[in-house]
Order: structure tokens, then sequence, then C-alpha cells
């Protein structure tokens, strides 16, 4: 037999072969997979699907978005009410600086707004042994006098949160009054979470997920630190319980939120009055120049009036008293005498509300549609 028949001859062979194990093959049950069921067999039971609300797939998913969004609202407000949070003054400021409580932690730069982690060496401000022997930088001889200023910022914003927590705490009230509130980090929102706590009261936390590492300072209320996962969510409670603003030195962060309340207050966008206090003259007046905004045209001379200046702790409180007292608490004693006919006294401020102005927290309703 030639080479060219074997070949022939093999070649049908292996197909005779393969055709046999593809039949008995097909005759067989396979080897994985679940066992078809008989026609017209019950099928087995199938496991309960997981409730929408606690699908965690979807709730973090792009369709649950909108879930997300309305929770950050929901949720903070549920906890405002338990808390029986009735208004609120807001202090803004840089996150990066710390106060002198520690010296070896005196003249330390936080590397980002939010973060716990310092910033690189060649950043950090100058001790006095570098700055006298000459191996400071440009920068971090600037960085050192910062540094010392920035401290008494911090102190500052201490000191004025234990005078206007003690004040405000003795406002008789149901509900807690005029709560101080901060971003809910380091830096001047920890001065202004610490005075308030220094002074017995409660305090609010905002705080908001960054891509770097970031912690809420111990000095929040427990049960009134929030943790936000939107920017415009966290903004809407900064404004929506404020009755008074508090800016001190700080960056980008702190321009935003200033600026943003200012052009609420501007445009007539919330139906309240609200205490704007810009504290330390001389920083803002280095930072920002905004008499050139009037003299160009750009604003008011009258949208100048919507802040106030203030270099001491005593007289930011002054400024905060008297605002809220003219804009809230006389009008609410008013308010209660003209509905009850009593004189009351200044211990029974709030005598003659009705439950309803309990319920929930007072809302800075925005003019027009609410």
């Amino acid at each position: 037999m030639s080479e060219v028949e074997k070949s022939t001859e093999n070649n049908g062979r292996g197909s005779e072969t393969a055709t046999a194990a593809r039949e008995a093959q097909q005759s067989q049950t396979p080897a994985e997979g679940p066992l078809m069921p008989p026609a017209g067999a019950t099928p087995p039971p199938l496991a309960t699907a997981p409730l929408a609300y606690e699908n965690h797939a979807f709730l973090n998913s792009a369709d649950g978005r909108l879930i997300r969004i309305v929770s950050e609202y929901l949720e903070p407000l549920a906890r405002f009410r338990r808390e029986q949070i009735q208004d609120t003054v807001v202090f803004f400021g840089s996150a990066r600086f710390r106060g002198r409580d520690e010296a070896d932690r005196a003249l330390e730069l936080l590397d980002n707004t939010g973060s716990t982690k310092l910033a690189p060496s060649e950043e950090q401000p100058a001790r006095a042994g570098e700055i006298a022997s000459g191996q400071a930088s440009d920068l971090q001889r600037k960085r050192a006098v910062a540094a010392v200023e920035m401290a008494r910022y911090f102190e500052d914003a201490r000191r004025l949160a234990q005078l206007f927590t003690r004040w405000a705490m003795n406002i008789p009230s149901r509900k807690s009054r005029f709560v101080v509130t901060s971003g809910g980090g380091p830096g001047i929102m920890e001065a202004a979470n610490r005075g308030a706590h220094e002074a017995g009261g409660k305090t609010i936390g905002l705080n908001i997920a960054l891509p770097f590492e970031q912690s809420p300072n111990p000095y929040i209320t427990p049960g009134l630190n929030f943790e936000f996962h939107y920017f415009f969510m966290r903004k809407l409670w900064f404004a929506y319980l404020a009755k008074a603003l508090v800016v001190f030195p700080g960056g980008f962060g702190t321009l935003d939120e200033m600026f943003e309340i200012l052009t609420l207050a501007q445009t007539q966008k919330l139906a309240k009055k609200i205490t704007v206090i810009v504290y330390g003259t001389e920083y803002w007046k280095k930072i920002l120049d905004l008499d050139a905004l009037v003299d160009s045209g750009a604003i008011s001379p009258n949208d100048l009036g919507l802040f106030q200046f203030a270099d001491t702790p005593e007289q930011a409180f002054e400024m905060l008293r008297r605002g809220l007292t003219e804009n809230y608490l006389a009008g609410e004693l008013a308010a209660a005498q003209a509905q009850t006919h009593v004189a009351y006294h200044d211990e029974d401020l709030m005598a003659g509300w009705t439950v309803e102005d309990f319920l929930s927290p007072e809302m800075a309703k925005t003019k027009g549609r609410e």
C-alpha cells in the first residue's frame, strides 16, 4: 500500500472514531451543570431577592445616585430633629493650621484641606534655630511667620466659640439655639468645635469625604457628626439652618463657602437675615480688594454692608449677639407676646409658641417657591 493510501485510511479511521465519540457524548448526561428537570416538573425554589434599599450594588451605582442625594438631605434632617437643633452659627476657616497647645506641634503645616498628613519638610515653617543659622529657605521663613499668625486665629476661634456658646445656652428655649457648626475637620474647624465643647454646648461637624486622608475632630457632639459625599448637599446644610456666619482666614474652600453665602444674601434668595462676620481685617485686606469691585461697578456699595470685620473674639461676640438679638430674638419675643397678649419676662422668651414650632428645625426658606 502506498503512503498516500495509508494516510487516507488513517484519516478515515480517525474521522470514524471522532464521530463515534460525539455520538456517545450526546447520549450521556453532561458531567457539569444542573440536571434539566423533566418536562412539566416544578423548578427548584429560588433564593429571596434582596430588598431594593438593601441592595448595596444598586445604591452605590449611577442608578442609585438620586437616592444617595435624597439620603444626604433626609438623614441629617432626622438627626437635627432628634437632637432638637433649631438653628446654627457657622464657622469657616483654614483646615491646615493647628493651635499652640504643644510646642513641638505649634508650627506644623498640614498637607491639604482635611488631611491628617503633614506637608513636605521643604514646605514646613522653619524653626527659630534654622532661621538664625540661615538654613531656612525664603518659603520656610514666610511659613514660620504665617504659622504663628494662624495659630493666633486658632485660639481666637476657640475663644469666640466658648463665649458665644455660653451665651446661646442661656437663651430660654425648648430647642438648642445658634449651635456652633463647622466643616468637622482640623484647623479653625477644630477650634470652633473645641470652644463650643469646652463651654458645655452641643456642636456640629459637617465633614466631607475627600480623596486623601481625613477624619472628624474629636470635639464634635457624637450625634451631630456628619459625613457627606456630595459637596452641594453639605453646603445646603451649612446655609439651611445658619443665622450667622464667622469667616476666619482660609483658602479656596473658605472663599468658596463665604462668597456662596454672600451671594445668597445679595440676591435675596434667603428669606432671613444673616449676620456675616469676617474675622482678621489685616489678613482679608491683603487677600481681597472688594473696593475694586465697587469701583468697577461689579457690586453695589451697599453690598459691602452684607458683612462686618472683627479682630478680637470679644468684638466678634458682640456683633453676633447684637445681630441675632435684633434679627431673631427680639422678633420672637414680640410674636409670642402678640399671640398670647401677655407681657412675658426674659425667662419666658419662647412662651406662647405652638407645638408645630418645635417639630422640626426652623428651615431657611427661599423667597418665592418653597
